[in-house]
C-alpha cells in the first residue's frame, strides 16, 4: 500500500546542479546500451557473496512507512539471527523524501535502504544517492516483477532500486450507492461514467460519484492511460508538454466537464472529510490505485459488504488499457556502509519469502509469482462482498499501457500542481489551460536547475 500527500519539495537547487554537472562530467549511470533488462552493468556481487553477508551478519537501518514490512523483518532476523535490521518510519512520502535528502546533502544519518515511491526514484537517481543494483545481478530479475514496476525502477542502464509493490488502477465504487440511484452496471468508459456522475448528483446534490480537488499522481495516471506521453526523459534532457499531448487533451476535455457541472465533491483525498464522505454515502466511487483496499476496510468500516471493484473505465468502447497510481521500491542508498547486506534484505523482502508475507498481510504485489497464485486470485473478500477482487485487479495490472516516464524533478513538479492547475478547481481557469501553466513552470524549473528542456 502506498499512500501519499504530494507536497513540499525534495530537492533544492545546489542538489541538482551538482547532479547535473556529475552528469555532463561522465557520470557510471550514463552511457552503454540497454540490455533487454534495461540494464548495461555486469553483476560483480555473486549470490554467494550475499549469503556470506548474510552469514556475516551486521546492522541495517531501513527508512520505511509500508505497514507489512514490520512482519517481514521480523521474520528476516529470525532466518538470518545475526542481523539486526532498525526498521524507522522517518515520514510518509514526502516527509521522508525531505529527510532522507537532508542525511544525505549533511553526510551522515543516511539509511542502509530507503522506501522510495516510482515517482519519486528518478530524482534520487539523478543525484548519486541510490546504488546502481546491476553489480548484484539485479537485471537477472527481469521477468520477476510486472512490466510497470520493473520499468519504473530503471533509469540510465540500471536498476535503482526493487519494486515492492504495485498500484494499477481500478474502479472501487459503493454498490449500495450506484443502486440507490439506478446504476445497475459500473461504468465501462468514462463517457458512461460522467453520465452516471451527473445522474447521481442530479438526483441529490449532496452525492458525488467521486471526489476531486486537484491531484497530480491521480491526473498523471489518467493522463497515462488516455495515452499521453507528456514527458520525455534521456539523461539530463527532459521535455514537458502536456498542451500538445492528445492524451492529456482527452482526459482533460473529459474531466472538464464534471468540473464545469460541480459533479465532483470538493473534497480532498485522505482527509478526514473524505473517509466521512465515503462512510456517509456521499463519495460513491474512486478511481485509484490496486492497493486501495486495506485503507477502504480500515478507514471507511461502515462500508463493508457494499463497495465492490470493477475494471478502470475506458477511453475507447471496448478497449483494454489501464494505468499505474502508486507503487513503491525499495532502494540502497549510496552512502551506506554495508550494500551487500542491504541489497540482500531488499531481495529477500521483495522477491523471496518477503514478497509473500507482504501479500498476505495486504499487500498488493508487483511479483508476475504472486500476482498468477491460484491462492491470491481466487481469495474472497467479505469486505467487497464476497468478490475475488484480486482478479479485476491482476488483470489490471497486465493491461498497463507501457512507454510512461516520470521527470527526473516529479516531486517538485507535483508539489507545485495545485497553484497550477489546481486553479481548475476552484473556478481559476480551465484544466488544459492549467495544465498548461504546469508544464510552463515545470519547464522553468528545470531549466533553472540546469536541465535542457524541450
Amino acid at each position: 500500500m502506498t499512500i501519499t500527500r504530494r507536497r513540499g519539495v525534495l530537492l533544492g537547487a545546489s542538489a541538482l546542479a551538482v547532479a547535473l554537472a556529475a552528469t555532463a562530467c561522465g557520470s557510471s549511470s550514463s552511457g552503454g546500451g540497454k540490455s533487454s533488462s534495461g540494464s548495461s552493468q555486469a553483476a560483480s556481487v555473486s549470490d554467494a557473496d550475499l549469503q556470506a553477508a548474510l552469514s556475516a551478519g551486521g546492522n541495517l537501518t531501513v527508512w520505511a512507512w509500508e505497514p507489512t514490512l514490520k512482519k517481514v523483518v521480523a521474520d528476516f532476523q529470525t532466518k538470518y539471527p545475526k542481523v539486526h535490521v532498525n526498521l524507522v518510519n522517518a515520514g510518509t512520502g514526502n516527509d521522508e523524501y525531505k529527510a532522507l535528502q537532508n542525511a544525505v546533502q549533511a553526510g551522515k544519518g543516511v539509511p542502509d535502504v530507503a522506501h522510495i515511491e516510482y515517482y519519486a526514484l528518478p530524482q534520487f537517481e539523478l543525484t548519486k544517492s541510490v546504488v546502481n543494483l546491476d553489480q548484484f545481478g539485479a537485471a537477472a530479475l527481469n521477468g520477476t516483477f510486472t512490466p510497470g514496476p520493473w520499468n519504473s525502477v530503471q533509469a540510465d542502464g540500471g536498476v535503482y532500486g526493487l519494486p515492492m509493490d504495485s498500484g494499477p488502477m481500478a474502479l472501487f465504487y459503493n454498490q449500495t450507492v450506484f443502486t440507490k440511484f439506478g446504476i445497475t452496471t459500473p461504468p465501462a468508459t468514462w463517457d458512461e461514467y460522467i453520465a452516471d456522475a451527473k445522474k447521481i448528483h442530479a438526483a441529490d446534490p449532496t452525492v458525488y460519484i467521486t471526489n476531486d480537488t486537484g491531484d497530480a499522481g491521480f491526473t498523471t495516471s489518467m493522463i497515462w492511460q488516455a495515452g499521453g506521453k507528456p514527458y520525455s526523459v534521456s539523461g539530463t534532457t527532459v521535455g514537458v508538454n502536456f498542451a500538445g499531448d492528445a492524451g492529456t487533451q482527452k482526459f482533460a476535455a473529459a474531466w472538464q466537464q464534471l468540473i464545469d457541472g460541480h459533479d465532483l465533491s470538493p473534497v480532498t483525498a485522505w482527509s478526514d472529510a473524505w473517509y466521512q464522505g465515503m462512510a456517509a454515502g456521499k463519495i460513491a466511487s474512486l478511481t485509484i490505485g490496486a492497493w486501495m483496499p486495506s485503507s477502504l476496510e480500515s478507514g471507511v468500516k461502515s462500508g463493508s459488504g457494499q463497495w465492490r471493484v470493477a475494471p478502470m473505465p475506458q477511453w475507447t468502447a471496448g478497449a483494454k488499457v489501464t494505468s499505474e497510481n502508486g507503487g513503491s521500491s525499495l532502494a540502497v542508498m549510496k552512502a551506506s556502509t554495508n550494500q551487500k547486506l542491504a541489497y540482500a534484505f531488499l531481495k529477500y523482502a521483495t522477491v523471496d519469502e518477503g514478497a509473500q508475507t507482504r501479500v498476505d498481510n495486504g499487500a498488493f504485489p508487483a511479483t508476475v509469482k504472486q500476482l498468477n497464485s491460484p491462492d491470491f486470485l481466487n481469495k474472497t473478500d467479505p469486505y467487497f462482498g464476497d468478490q475475488k477482487i484480486n482478479q479485476v485487479l491482476a488483470q489490471s495490472a497486465s493491461e498497463v499501457a507501457p512507454g510512461w516516464s516520470y521527470l527526473p524533478f516529479q516531486v517538485y513538479a507535483n508539489s507545485i500542481f495545485n497553484d497550477t492547475a489546481g486553479k481548475a478547481y476552484i473556478g481559476g481557469s480551465s484544466l488544459a489551460d492549467g495544465l498548461k501553466a504546469w508544464q510552463d513552470a515545470s519547464i522553468k524549473y528545470g531549466k533553472d536547475q540546469g536541465f535542457t528542456v524541450k
